[in-house]
């Protein structure tokens, strides 16, 4: 047996000792397993006619010298992806291996371990491909593996520390294709002479470092160059129009400035383009754009353009991203957006814009929206109507008008909607329980009433990554090392060589969402925003009991109802919610005692009852309840016990009525039964005087001169005061 393929099953343990015995094996990919073990002590070291080894996407522990296959001559291609790196003691550092690399990955470590460059790596002359990112590698970027390579393609070193400016040889490098340094601690200016040193570049990524100073120009004559990421690092200087000559630019998060030429909008290289967080200002309105031009992405976010919003952004049907978020950017939402059939993103948020978004823009693809902290007005009355893959639904902080919609229960997918700061009013939508997705709800200050829907007791709030994430599925392939496979190992008899690559995908970017928990607002992003799940339906004007339903959210981490209008007692099914994290119930008209069972909830963080007509004693001062403080139970005169200042009595303590929640017993006094029986007593009282009256004319006359009396009494002393009051003032 020459190949063996093992890769992507559910093998686990370790290697079995019978591989050993396979002499001839000249290439063996166990890659995404479960397999574990040193391979120092594997049967791996007897395969002395190894060619090409894959180890990625396992339990094993790798040493970082390979030691272990220091006698495989013939070893070519090693890939160990997903792994943990093991150091070796110092006596084994510096052996010679006697191999000859051409593709070697040992990269995202499943432990950060600050190791240097491995050393047998010195005595490496024929690598095209070198993988060493994700590894928190210490030390200066390592010049002398392109000086000892001179045929490298792609080297990856990413997601390291590598520190101080980064140094080149003095000499082009024809056959690179892709360098990627990003995610290191490098500063200074780039190398003026980078054009002249690697000449046939397709990627350069070198961000999430410190460079500072200009961007070259002449990396705009790199014919080949489709990608450059220079984002998230201190550049101040560049001239846009002479990178119009890439297919994906991004130089967000620099310090970058000035106008936008047209002529960077009417490329029709550029599909690709990123330079939010800078300086850049003027309009973008008026700009042509090239009818061959296919953009896919825009994001101009956080800079200070001005003026309308930019039509001929519907030119471009592949449009699949647009970010113009925190600018300056006024006037309406042009009806021309309705044609953007394709959009998957849009984010105008913290703009100027006004007017109602037009009835017409419900693009059937779009996923995630952010119009919030606008100046939109109206009611929303057919837009997004027909959006029913919509995720996203983000239109806080406007004057938006009208009741929210009954359609709003056609958007199966949406999982988070922010209405908050707006002027709704009207009843919240039944239809909004029909949402199974839905995991966040922000629909505050508004002017919304009525009782409460019991039905949201039934959203699930399930775990949702859709939510977190932009995915735009955009490949950028790069197989350089195909060629180098087939001169070493022929044709492929097995799919191992499609292991190797390490394309450029432009899977997804992070949503992020602002929402109020804990008495603040965060943004939740990634991976916790997946997590993420809240209703927050505080100041408003919601009237009636809580339902009893809303115990039934039991994965919910944080509900508001203050500020309402809401009466009855605090269900004590609240008992249920095991994984809450805060919940505000403050400022309403709720009566009865404080469940003695919330106790039983331990995740909360937060937890206010203020300024109710809440009653009895406090919850024990036991797990969570241990430590909130005063300020939790304030505004309610008849609580007692700590951490309170009003003691409870002993006598009275055993009279408090505990909340039935089969009963619906609210306190004390039932009021609503208070009341009627108050106005019964009084119509009988006054219809039996007038009846003896009527019937009695003896009573009658004794009546009426009583009454006759005290009108001449109250006559004669209103009178004389007033004559004693005049004397009084002379």
């Amino acid at each position: 047996m020459k190949q063996l393929d093992l890769s992507r099953n559910n093998f686990g343990g370790s290697l079995p000792d019978c591989l050993g015995n396979l002499s001839s094996l000249q290439l063996l990919d166990v890659s995404e397993n479960q397999f574990t073990g040193n391979i120092a002590s594997s049967p791996l070291t007897n395969l002395i006619s190894l060619k090409f080894l894959s180890l990625s996407n396992n339990l094993f522990e790798v040493p970082t010298s390979m030691k272990p296959f220091m006698n495989h001559s013939s070893l070519k291609f090693f890939s160990s992806e997903n792994n943990r790196l093991v150091t070796e003691p110092t006596a084994f550092d510096n052996l010679i291996p006697k191999f000859q690399l051409v593709f070697f990955r040992l990269s995202k470590t499943t432990e950060a371990l600050n190791v240097d460059i491995p050393d047998f790596l010195y005595y490496q002359h024929d690598l095209r491909v070198l993988d060493l990112s994700h590894n928190n590698i210490t030390g200066m970027f390592p010049s002398w593996l392109l000086k000892n390579n001179t045929r490298l393609e792609q080297l990856w070193l990413s997601e390291n520390s590598f520190v101080d400016v980064l140094q080149l040889q003095d000499h082009p490098y024809p056959n690179m294709i892709e360098l990627d340094i990003s995610n290191n601690n490098i500063n200074g200016q780039i190398p003026k002479d980078i054009c002249l040193i690697f000449p046939n570049l397709r990627r350069l990524m070198m961000a999430k470092n410190g460079f500072t100073g200009g961007i070259p120009s002449c990396l705009g004559n790199i014919s080949s160059l489709s990608v450059l990421d220079l984002s998230n690092n201190q550049l101040s200087t560049v001239k846009l129009e002479q990178l119009t000559t890439v297919m994906f630019l991004n130089l967000s998060n620099n310090n970058l400035g000035g106008q936008i030429p047209t002529s960077v909008f009417n490329s029709s290289s550029l599909g690709f383009l990123y330079l939010s967080g800078n300086n850049f200002w003027g309009q973008i309105s008026d700009f042509p754009l090239n009818a061959w031009n296919e953009w896919v992405v825009l994001n101009l976010s956080n800079n200070h353009f001005s003026g309308p919003l930019p039509r001929w952004l519907v030119n471009s049907t592949f449009f699949r991203s647009i970010d113009l978020s925190k600018n300056h950017f006024k006037g309406l939402i042009p009806e021309d957006f309705c044609k953007l059939d394709q959009l998957l993103y849009l984010d105008l948020s913290e703009n100027n814009l006004s007017g109602d978004i037009p009835s017409c823009f419900s693009p059937p693809s779009l996923i995630h929206v952010h119009l919030s902290e606008n100046r939109l007005t109206g009611p929303l009355t057919h837009g997004f109507y027909n959006s029913s893959s919509l995720v996203t639904m983000d239109l806080k902080d406007n004057s938006f008008t009208g009741s929210i919609s009954n359609w709003i229960g056609n958007l199966s997918s949406l999982s988070v909607l922010l209405l908050r700061a707006n002027h709704f009013d009207g009843e919240l939508p039944v239809q909004l329980c029909l949402l199974e997705e839905l995991s966040i709800l922000d629909v505050s200050q508004n002017q919304l009433f009525g009782p409460l829907p019991s039905c949201l007791g039934n959203l699930t709030f399930k775990k949702s990554s859709q939510k977190a994430f932009v995915n735009l599925r955009y490949d950028f392939p790069s197989r350089p090392i195909e060629k180098a496979y087939y001169e070493t190992m022929g044709p492929p008899l097995v799919d191992s060589m499609s292991n190797l690559g390490n394309d450029f995908l432009l899977n997804f970017t992070e949503e992020v969402i602002e929402f109020s928990t804990k008495n603040m607002y965060y943004g939740y992003k990634g991976k916790i925003l997946s997590y993420m799940s809240g209703i927050d339906l505080s100041n408003n004007n919601f009237i009636g009991a809580i339902p009893q339903e809303f115990g039934n959210l039991s994965e919910i981490l944080s509900l508001n109802l203050s500020h309402n209008n809401l009466t009855g007692s605090i269900p004590a099914t609240f008992s249920n919610l095991k994984h809450i994290e805060s919940l505000d119930l403050s400022y309403n008209n709720l009566n009865g005692v404080i469940p003695p069972q919330l106790t039983e909830v331990t995740t909360l963080e937060v937890f206010s009852v203020a300024h109710n007509n809440l009653s009895g004693r406090t919850p024990e001062r036991k797990y969570q309840f241990g430590t909130f403080d005063e300020s939790c139970y304030e505004g309610n005169p008849f609580l007692c016990g700590p951490p309170l200042q009003n003691n409870c009595s002993e006598e009275a303590v055993p009279s408090q009525p505990v909340p039935d929640d089969e009963q619906g017993d609210d306190g004390f006094i039932d009021m609503e039964f208070f009341y009627i029986s108050f106005g019964v007593c009084y119509t009988v009282v006054v219809m039996t005087m007038v009846a003896v009256l009527y019937i009695n004319p003896y009573w009658r006359r004794r009546w009426l001169y009583f009454v006759e009396d005290c009108i001449d009494t109250c006559y004669y002393f209103v009178v004389a005061s007033f004559r004693k009051f005049s004397n009084f003032r002379r």
